[in-house]
């Protein structure tokens, strides 16, 4: 028999293994995991909730003995219903939180099978570890970022899907943190992700960039939602240039009605939203959202919490984060595929000058 193989977070390259298999349980995987893992857990989140109350409870000696049952009886169903037509030759990266036991249970396993497992050295814990250095390493290499700003409802991210559709570098910060950066902004049909994981995805878009290119992303607060921008990757984009777009307030209010289609269809919904900005607002500007709102007026309303509410934030944000005024200014009249397309030309433009 031989020994398992153990490799450091540093040395892997995921494209080398058959699965990279996290035996975590699913609460743990949902919080983050290596790149296109499978979860097959060997306790499940009950499961681990037990045995860690009969270690604290009773005694280690319990909580191993009844460990051990449970990870035997779910590996067995692992081997039947997901490892049961695996090659000869199957060789998969296994992981839990810091490389010990529940790993190395089904890698035995499996290695006594005749597979070649190998085992994340430190497990997830020190992949994690291993994430936050390389983030701060790779924040050194002297990125060039350029900020698009623009008042809200100016198409600042389908610009971004344009420009890169031109061949430039960008970075959708809101579409990696699942939610669109204001009080409305939370995506309804999907969770945000955790920081960890957060973390981890913009590490994997950075790692794709070339330090001799600018690297284009939307201005944002230091919080998109429940999520904080990295510490070193904030202070980069205070100190870039700005971009900025101009769109006249009819078109922005036209936009949004388009883009946030779902609270025009769900007043309770919007209602509900709006009761987190309601402190920063007079009740008078408050009870008028809510009557607009009431009576389906949606223009009326939208184009009202732009200039009572968004449009006077957002300049006071951009005042204070960002360190000069806008190197460019690009104005649209309409915000479509034709001129966001033109406009990102223009911006590509000024790389040459």
């Amino acid at each position: 028999m031989r020994h398992i193989k153990y490799i450091p977070s540093k040395d892997i390259h995921l494209p080398e293994y058959d699965d990279i298999i996290d035996v975590r349980s699913p609460l743990e995987f949902a919080e983050d995991h290596l790149p296109g893992s499978i979860n097959l857990p060997v306790l499940s989140n009950s499961e681990r909730e037990e045995v860690g109350t009969t270690y604290k409870q009773i005694n280690p000696f319990e909580a191993r003995r009844r460990g051990a049952a449970l990870v035997s009886r779910n590996i067995s169903e692992h081997l039947d219903r997901y490892f049961f037509d695996k090659e000869k030759d199957y060789s998969p990266l296994i992981y839990c939180w810091r490389g010990g036991e529940r790993s190395r249970s089904i890698a035995t396993i499996l290695e006594s099978i005749g597979w070649k497992p190998t085992l994340l050295e430190g497990g997830y814990q020190a992949y994690r570890k291993h994430i936050v250095e390389s983030l701060d390493n790779i924040l050194q290499n002297d990125f060039h970022f350029k900020i698009i700003s623009g008042l809200t409802g100016s198409g600042k991210t389908k610009l971004l899907k344009n420009l890169n559709d031109c061949g430039m570098q960008t970075i959708d910060l809101e579409g990696l943190a699942a939610h669109r950066g204001s009080a409305l902004g939370e995506e309804t049909t999907i969770d945000q992700p955790s920081q960890k994981m957060f973390e981890r995805i913009l590490y994997e878009e950075l790692l794709k960039f070339s330090n001799d290119q600018p690297i284009f992303l939307e201005s944002e607060s230091s919080r998109i939602g429940n999520l904080q921008i990295p510490s070193n990757f904030w202070t980069i984009m205070k100190n870039s240039p700005v971009l900025e777009l101009e769109v006249d307030l009819n078109y922005r209010v036209n936009f949004l009605l388009s883009e946030y289609g779902h609270f025009t269809e769900d007043k309770e919904l919007l209602k509900t939203k709006l009761e987190k900005i309601k402190h920063l607002k007079s009740e008078s500007i408050f009870n008028n959202w809510i009557s607009m709102v009431e009576q389906n007026n949606h223009k009326s309303f939208v184009e009202s919490i732009l200039k009572d509410h968004y449009d006077a934030a957002y300049l006071s944000s951009r005042r204070k984060t960002y360190i000069s005024e806008p190197d460019h200014t690009f104005s649209m009249n309409e915000i479509n595929a034709t001129s966001l397309s033109e406009v990102a030309k223009q911006i590509v433009a000024t790389l040459d000058t």
